[in-house]
């Protein structure tokens, strides 16, 4: 039987705001009208140990999250309530309420019994995203989808190469950084786990204006500060903990590279992007028989070339001392651009078979690497 709209969003109202919420959910709309938003989830979340009502809106073209503290739920949760949803869906820990607006404007409402296990409401996103989508770092950057998505690609691969135990403060240096979204958020990420420096890297000096602007505004100025220059040049006063090279172009990943193993750096993310040296030195001469048809056709050669270079690049880290691993960055759906070379300083001497096949390789295509060439101009220096 239909009841008065305003009894029964009263009713969701106390649900919403209850302590006992687990899920609310408000989408459709009402004949006549449309909601400012396609759809609307509510859910509380313990962030650092405090309370949050966490709303996500979708506007149809990405989804917003907040998270607004108790004495500003009444308020968020009014605007929404206000807003014509042709439906209202609220679970708690004890009931299921159904709220369905009729042509007439009237509302019908069905109860039955709690859903069956939800999940706990602990919200430091352990399960589902390393840094949360509220962060005020996406109302910085944007916060759509597939950002979200590539930011925690890299935090997990992130995760993946440091230990439990890190140093205190961790110093990191992003060279290449352009724009820094990735630099903020290894700095948002890893801040929760020990105290962290940063320093990004980049060769133009807008870039080093709008970033600092962005860490003033994100209150972490004192902690992640950024200089103009060159990836080789350019002045860092600590030698790196960590060091990220993220889709810095073609022989700028050596660069990046090629400093890292001068710092000694503990760890080393970096995601290649443009491999033109490789490709040039492939078009300038023959391929080894029988490997003729991989560099006969240019789209063969240049893929082949990309291949070969992060091979190499991967085969000079472990001679100077690293361990590594090359993993997806992101589902290449995404980007084409997806390789992360992810590595760990072990100081391990390298073996003559090392050696010895890095040699054939270079030898049998008559390449170069350009890192080769910056590692040994730098023991020269």
């Amino acid at each position: 039987m239909p009841i008065p709209l305003d009894t029964a969003l009263a009713e969701v109202r106390e649900l919403v705001l209850g302590p006992t919420l687990t899920r609310a959910v408000a989408a459709g709309r009402r004949r006549g009208s449309t909601p400012a938003v396609s759809r609307a989830e509510l859910r509380p979340v313990a962030i650092k140990g405090v309370r949050r009502l966490q709303i996500v809106t979708d506007d149809g073209n990405r989804p917003y999250t907040r998270n607004v503290t108790e004495g500003e739920a009444a308020t968020a949760v009014d605007a929404l309530l206000a807003e014509p949803f042709g439906n209202w869906h609220v679970e708690t820990e004890t009931a299921t309420v159904q709220v369905r607006i009729t042509k007439k404007g009237d509302a019908q409402v069905h109860r039955s019994g709690a859903p069956q296990a939800r999940t706990p409401q602990q919200h430091d996103r352990a399960k589902q995203w390393l840094l949360d989508p509220g962060d005020p770092l996406f109302d910085v950057i944007g916060g759509n989808a597939a950002k979200r998505r590539q930011v925690d690609a890299f935090l997990r691969a992130l995760a993946a190469t440091l230990p439990d135990e890190l140093p205190s403060p961790l110093r990191v240096v992003d060279l290449g950084c352009g724009n820094a979204y990735l630099t903020f958020a290894a700095y948002r990420y890893l801040s929760d786990r020990t105290p962290v420096r940063v320093v990004g890297v980049d060769v133009r000096e807008d870039q080093r204006v709008r970033n600092s602007a962005v860490a003033e505004q994100l209150g972490c100025a004192e902690e992640v500060r950024f200089v103009a220059g060159t990836i080789e040049d350019a002045v860092v006063d600590e030698a790196p903990d960590l060091v990220l090279a993220l889709h810095a172009c073609d022989t700028a990943t050596d660069q990046a590279l090629a400093r890292a193993v001068r710092w000694n750096a503990r760890w080393v993310l970096a995601a290649p992007c443009c491999h033109h040296d490789i490709a040039a030195q492939l078009k300038g001469r023959a391929a080894p028989p029988p490997y003729a048809e991989i560099t006969r056709n240019a789209i063969l050669r240049e893929r082949f070339s990309d291949v070969l270079t992060d091979s190499l690049r991967s085969s000079l880290l472990r001679l100077h001392g690293y361990k590594v691993d090359v993993v997806e960055f992101v589902d290449s759906q995404h980007t084409p651009r997806n390789l992360l070379l992810r590595a760990r300083r072990t100081g391990a001497t390298a073996t003559d078979a090392h050696r010895d096949e890095y040699a054939t390789l270079t030898r049998e295509w008559g390449v170069t690497p350009a890192l080769e060439k910056l590692l040994v101009s730098s023991r020269q220096r």
